[in-house]
């Protein structure tokens, strides 16, 4: 059974937060400021419909914020970790509460598939229970002393003020991802969401201030921040925020890097992705069409980890494209509030644009189109923002296949030889977020994933580019930024380490061997 969401629907979802139709976009938790600053109007890219205007927040306002949220962190940093694990595990019964609600308002404001909103807040809900887990293994090392009677080990502290900068395409996921796990370390948090989906930041601080509430969680410990870019530059050359985390693009993720390492502070940087698909004439094709279609078109192919190149053996290529070719031509494109459809629409009309420039370059710089692109007009499109998906045959070297397109745009590449020959188109790219190898020989799948194979921070076989798990550290290298957020031990970006020493004993030996006449 289809499930279709109209505006009024989603006003009814707001309702339930008490979310107006113009609201303060700054709070410190259960109190929302006036919010005097920018007016953010969002406008839903399924139907162009006005979701409503958030206030963002003034410089004053948000130094008053952040003041909020150091008075804070004084207190929540001496809250034993699993009592604010518990505090988080409770946020995640919230969140499975309201699952369907805010993955339909994910779906409505962002323009993902319904199925793809739910999957964003399960994400939510999954790093809330690996954190809560966490809450009690935030565990250093001992280590033996070279000297007598002398104990050394290891802990962590939380590091303070965190603040967290999420892009459109994951307006909930990602803010969990760092919220989550800098809670349970200690830390506080100031979100600043993508002015383009502010009432999914609204949401979430509703939710979670309800929780926190009940638990007498101090007022600053979950901020959130609205505003433009400005809001991003202040985080960034702010000393009182020791660790900014930053999820966008390249161009965004270089200036906040600068700002912050200008002053010494702590990046976290999640930015691009140029990923590739490799599919050897030794692969499974059936799977390797399901990943590469899911990839390619999964959120419109506004993922940082959608599939934009595939890089196919010459032996396998021309089965290979007959599949691809018959399968896009089975796409459903329209409103992704109807779950009979594949692909919904481009977050607005200025990503509609950079659709219509980027084919017209490809076609510029040789490239054949192998299935047209092209913006859909008349009745359900009339936001403006649904656009065809489109698959370009190409060569590696061309300039726009070495950029990324936030778009539904299928680069597809050839090779020949050994799977060496793949991995170094691959990897020959300014980008290096996630990687794929389709095969069923062991020894190219060890070669890519070996010391000369993929150059990405996330390399898979036999499955695609997007949907990572929580219990793997996410991120990438190069442009990437280097970053790592979720599972694993990525943890350690949200605290300090401390190395400590104890002196048990009646003496003190100085090294080497240096004596006073005391």
């Amino acid at each position: 059974m289809s499930t279709v969401a109209t505006p009024s629907r989603i006003q009814d979802i707001l309702h339930q937060w008490t979310i107006t139709d113009e609201h303060s976009g700054v709070s410190t938790g259960t109190e929302w400021g006036k919010g005097t600053g920018e007016r953010l109007t969002s406008r839903s890219p399924v139907d162009g419909a006005v979701i409503g205007v958030v206030r963002g927040a003034s410089r004053a306002e948000y130094d008053q914020a952040v003041a909020k949220a150091q008075e804070a962190f004084s207190v929540w940093r001496t809250w034993p970790a699993p009592k604010r694990g518990e505090v988080v595990r409770q946020i995640a019964e919230e969140l499975r509460a309201h699952k369907a609600d805010l993955g339909k308002l994910v779906s409505y404001e962002m323009g993902k598939s319904y199925q793809e909103g739910l999957g964003e807040v399960q994400e939510m809900i999954d790093i809330c229970d690996f954190a809560v887990g966490l809450s009690r293994q935030l565990h250093g090392l001992t280590m033996h002393s070279e000297r007598p009677d002398h104990r050394m080990y290891e802990q962590w502290h939380p590091i303070g003020l965190v603040g967290i900068i999420t892009a459109f395409n994951f307006p909930v996921a990602v803010w969990s991802w760092n919220t989550a796990l800098a809670w349970v370390a200690g830390d506080v948090c100031l979100w600043k969401p993508s002015e383009k989906t502010p009432f999914c930041s609204l949401a979430c601080q509703r939710i979670v201030a309800a929780v926190f509430a009940r638990n007498g969680v101090p007022e600053g410990v979950s901020t959130i921040i609205n505003g433009g870019r400005e809001v991003g530059e202040w985080m960034a050359n702010d000393t009182r925020i020791p660790l900014v985390s930053a999820t966008g693009s390249t161009r965004m993720g270089k200036a906040v890097g600068a700002a912050v390492g200008q002053r010494l502070g702590r990046s976290l940087l999640e930015l691009g992705g140029n990923n590739a698909i490799i599919i050897s004439d030794k692969a499974d094709l059936d799977i390797a069409l399901r990943a590469a279609l899911f990839g390619a078109v999964g959120t419109a192919g506004q993922r940082c980890t959608t599939t934009r190149r595939l890089i196919i053996h010459q032996d396998v290529y021309a089965a290979f494209r007959q599949k691809l070719t018959k399968a896009y031509g089975q796409l459903r494109i329209g409103d992704p509030l109807n779950e009979k459809n594949h692909v919904g629409p481009l977050i607005d009309t200025q990503a509609v644009d950079l659709y219509t420039k980027a084919l017209e370059a490809a076609k510029a710089q040789g490239g054949s189109v192998l299935v047209e692109g092209g913006v859909l007009s008349g009745e359900g499109y009339e936001s403006g923002c649904y656009v065809k998906p489109a698959i370009v045959e190409a060569r590696p070297d061309m300039p726009i296949v070495q950029d990324e397109t936030f778009a539904p745009i299928l680069y597809l590449l050839t090779y020949a030889g050994d799977i060496t020959a793949a991995i170094a188109i691959q990897n020959g790219v300014k980008q290096g977020l996630s990687s794929s190898l389709m095969t069923m020989d062991l020894r190219e799948m060890e070669r890519f994933l070996g010391a000369a194979g993929s150059d990405c921070g996330i390399a898979n076989v036999n499955i695609g580019t997007s949907g990572a798990e929580i219990g793997g550290a996410f991120g990438g290298e190069k442009e990437t930024g280097g970053g790592r957020e979720s599972g694993s031990d990525a943890w350690k970006a949200y605290m300090r380490r401390q190395t400590n020493t104890i002196n048990y004993g009646s003496q003190l030996p100085l090294a080497q061997g240096i004596k006073f006449d005391l």
